[in-house]
Order: structure tokens, then C-alpha cells, then sequence
């Protein structure tokens, strides 16, 4: 008789006690017997990208460069909007279509090795045109600079894609959160210490040496690609044909037409993603009147972002492996909905608002915990073999709401913050409360555990 799922009495007669195993698909033989290298490998990659990657936050040093380089006003607030969204297009549409080319590769490790040494490569480039400049800012320069933001993201994108997939093949899924804690809490320390010593250096109240910048987070990458080279990777035998970018958008419809699961994921992801249209607008509401906070507050902002992630990770990450992936998003939904309110609220307080503005940036910290745990939670609705269509529908998700970024830019500008951000901050309320719609995986995965060890009785 084939197995079914029983009531316990029947699990009462089975002379041998079973405790059914939430911890998803099992490694493969050989991944097994490399887990611990490779834990450490993928920790200690991701600790030297996020050091490199706080010179470049996209919530504080992005949006300052492009304010320097276009001088501010609606045109810089409109140029500023475009950040999210070409970085969520690009986040999500390569890494789309690359998605079955990554699936039938023996090997992702090859893909995360070359989109590093993209990364790394544009980032030494601008630092080569910012120091030929030498303070100049042609016409041209603005363009340029979005052009090599949206080439950046794209490699990015796949490489995010990769690194997931990687991690669902070589990481089992009851120590995924202990990786997103090891890796967020020592890369934030690593990144604080480095982010202390060299940004006094190359960040003043006159203004930025984005040279030096740009360049240290090239190097960051570079190094990480070394690590790479310590991987040990099993060689997977997927097959899937080849589609045009119709069948894919295709095949990303269909999958959230018929896995209600991932759809319900789908609706919280994009009311997340609204969070990341006020991105590159904090730093400018901290730099306007009345709290008229200068460029040497930029490193405060960015240390207190990183330690935020540490801590978020020092409890997303235990939660999640304990707990499941559906608390941990529950609570970094509920910590995302403050962030408008408290930014408009502190930069009317005259007394301690420029004292207390940096606590804005404590809960942006929340913003990688958040994405890696939706990652994490979509590794457990599918099989090894889907991953990286799962996680690619999933980055789509996340672009969409973006689209409208440079008009929220323009209207930031135009009319006020307050607007903007409340309105946000309503959309995040309501993708909080759908979080209470989400199935937990792992309650499948028990059932399905007690099925295969419990045969129906004859």
C-alpha cells in the first residue's frame, strides 16, 4: 500500500518512535560531506561583499552621489527615483532570463565567480573616471553613472540569483538563518570598522572623494571572488528547453496563477518592495532644513544601518531556523511599516531631531534580512530543481512597484515628504497584515515526513 498521512494512534502502534524532520530536501552525498567547508566559504563570501557594499548603499552614498553630480532640486529628486527602480529591474529581469540557463549548469559556482568580477570591475572603473575627473562634472557624468548603476545591478541580480541557489544546493535549510546571522553580523561589524576608519578620511561636511569610495568596494569584491575558489560543489544533471522572454514571463504568470502560496508571498513582496521607493529620499529629508545635516553625517547613518542589520539578523536568523521563515517575515514587515512614520516624525522635532535622525537608518538595516528571509522562504516552497525559477518570479515581484519610482521622486520634490512617505508607510501596514495569510512550509514538510515512515495500515 502506498504511504499516507495517519492520525497518532496509528503512529502509537509503530514499535519504533518517529519524529518527523522539518529540515526539507537532504544534501546530496557529496555536498554532505563538504557542509561545513562550504558554510564557512559562503559566510566568509558574503561578510567581504557586504564590507565592500557598504560604500555603496543605495539608502545614504548612491543617492549623495547623484546629488552631487546633477545639484539637487526636481530634476536630482526625479534622477534620484530612477535608483530603485533600475536597481529592482535589474535585480529581477536578468536574473529572469537567466534563470534556465542557470538551472541546467553542472555548476553555479561558475556564475557567482564571473558576476563578482563584474561587480568588481565596474566598481574600479568609476573609481578611475571619478579620480580623471578630479572634482569636474561634465554633462555627460550623471548618464554615465546610471548606466554603469543599472550594468552593476544587472550582474548583481544574477549574481544574488546564483548565490540563492548555491545556498538552497549547499546549505540545509535548518542553517540558512544561522547564515544570514554569521554573515550579516560579522560582515556589519567588518563593515562598521572599515566604514570608522576610512569614510572620516574621504567623507566631509564640503563633500565626498568618491574615487577612494568606489575603488575600496571593488577591491572588496575582487577579494571575494578568491574565496570562490575554496568552494567544493557537486555537479547537478537538470535539464529544462529553451524559452524565448514571452514563455518566461509566461512560465512567471503561470507560477503565481497556480502556487497559492507562493502567490500570497508574492502580494507581501511587492508591498515590501513599496519601502525601497523612499530609499534614496532619507538621506535628502536628513539634509534638508530644518535639520540641515551635512555630508559627515552620512558615516553616522551608514554605521548605525549596519549595526541595525546586525541586530535584526542576531533575531531573524535564530527565529527563522527554529521558528520558520513565515514569523521571521511577520516581524521584519512590522519593523519596515515604522520607518516612513519615524523619519517625518523626527525631522519635525526640532529639539532632538537631528540627534535622533540616524535611529531612521537603525530600521533600514532591517532591508537585507528582509530579502534574504524571503529568499529563504522560497526555497522551502519548491523543490532544488525550481529554485531559480521560483527566485527569479520572485525578484519580478519585487521590481514591479518600482516602476513608479522616478515619479515618486519628482512628487517628493514637487510637493512634500510627508505625502510620500505616509502613503507608503500605508501600503507596508497592509503587507504586514497579509503576512498572517502565509502558509508555513515546514508544516508540509512534517506531513509529509510522518507519510514516507508511517505505511496505511492493511
Amino acid at each position: 500500500m502506498p504511504p499516507t498521512v495517519c492520525d497518532a494512534s496509528a503512529v502509537e502502534l509503530d514499535q519504533t518512535p518517529v519524529s518527523p524532520q522539518p529540515d526539507g530536501p537532504r544534501l546530496s552525498g557529496e555536498a554532505a560531506a563538504a557542509e561545513d567547508r562550504n558554510f564557512l566559504v559562503l559566510a566568509t563570501y558574503l561578510v567581504v561583499v557586504r564590507t565592500g557594499w557598504i560604500f555603496k548603499t543605495e539608502s545614504i552614498v548612491m543617492p549623495a552621489v547623484l546629488d552631487t553630480i546633477t545639484g539637487g532640486g526636481p530634476m536630482g529628486g526625479f534622477l534620484r527615483g530612477f535608483l530603485p527602480v533600475l536597481n529592482r529591474l535589474s535585480h529581477s529581469i536578468p536574473p529572469m532570463l537567466f534563470s534556465r540557463r542557470l538551472k541546467v549548469l553542472p555548476q553555479k559556482r561558475r556564475v557567482v565567480l564571473t558576476t563578482t568580477t563584474v561587480m568588481a570591475a565596474i566598481f574600479l572603473l568609476l573609481a578611475a573616471v571619478w579620480w580623471q575627473l578630479a572634482g569636474r562634472v561634465p554633462g555627460w557624468l550623471p548618464v554615465f553613472f546610471l548606466v554603469a548603476y543599472v550594468s552593476f545591478f544587472c550582474a548583481t541580480g544574477i549574481n544574488n540569483l546564483a548565490v540563492d541557489t548555491l545556498q538552497g544546493k549547499l546549505v540545509p535549510v535548518t542553517r540558512r538563518g544561522r547564515l544570514l546571522l554569521v554573515a550579516n553580523v560579522v560582515g556589519a561589524t567588518t563593515a562598521i570598522v572599515a566604514v570608522a576608519v576610512l569614510m572620516p578620511l574621504w567623507l566631509t561636511a564640503e563633500g565626498g572623494r568618491f574615487e577612494m569610495i568606489f575603488g575600496f568596494t571593488g577591491l572588496c569584491f575582487a577579494a571575494a571572488v578568491l574565496l570562490l575558489l575554496m568552494l567544493k560543489e557537486p555537479r547537478d544533471r537538470f535539464d529544462e528547453p529553451g524559452r524565448g522572454v514571452r514563455q518566461l514571463l509566461g512560465s512567471a504568470w503561470e507560477l503565481l496563477r497556480s502556487d497559492a502560496s507562493f502567490r500570497r508571498l508574492a502580494w507581501v513582496a511587492m508591498t515590501f518592495s513599496c519601502s525601497m521607493l523612499l530609499f534614496p529620499h532619507y538621506q535628502s529629508l536628513g539634509r534638508r532644513a530644518p535639520l540641515s545635516l551635512t555630508f559627515d553625517n552620512l558615516l553616522i547613518w551608514l554605521i548605525v544601518q549596519n549595526v541595525g542589520t546586525a541586530l535584526f539578523s542576531l533575531v531573524a536568523g535564530p527565529i527563522a531556523d527554529r521558528r520558520g521563515n513565515r514569523l521571521a517575515l511577520r516581524l521584519v514587515m512590522l519593523g519596515i511599516c515604522s520607518m516612513p512614520i519615524v523619519a517625518i516624525g523626527l525631522s519635525h522635532w526640532a529639539a532632538w531631531g537631528a540627534t535622533l535622525f540616524p535611529g531612521v537608518f537603525l530600521f533600514i538595516g532591517l532591508m537585507p534580512v528582509g530579502f534574504k528571509t524571503f529568499n529563504n522562504y522560497t526555497l522551502e516552497l519548491c523543490d532544488a530543481e525550481d529554485h531559480p525559477r521560483y527566485l527569479s518570479t520572485l525578484g519580478l515581484c519585487f521590481a514591479l512597484p518600482l516602476l513608479v519610482s522616478p515619479a515618486v521622486g519628482w512628487v517628493v520634490e514637487a510637493t512634500s515628504f510627508e505625502a510620500v512617505f505616509l502613503a507608503v508607510s500605508c501600503i507596508l501596514v497592509v503587507g504586514w497584515l497579509l503576512t498572517f495569510r502565509l502558509s508555513e512550509p515546514r508544516h508540509a514538510i512534517q506531513v509529509a515526513a510522518l507519510a514516507e515512515v508511517v505505511p496505511e495500515d492493511d
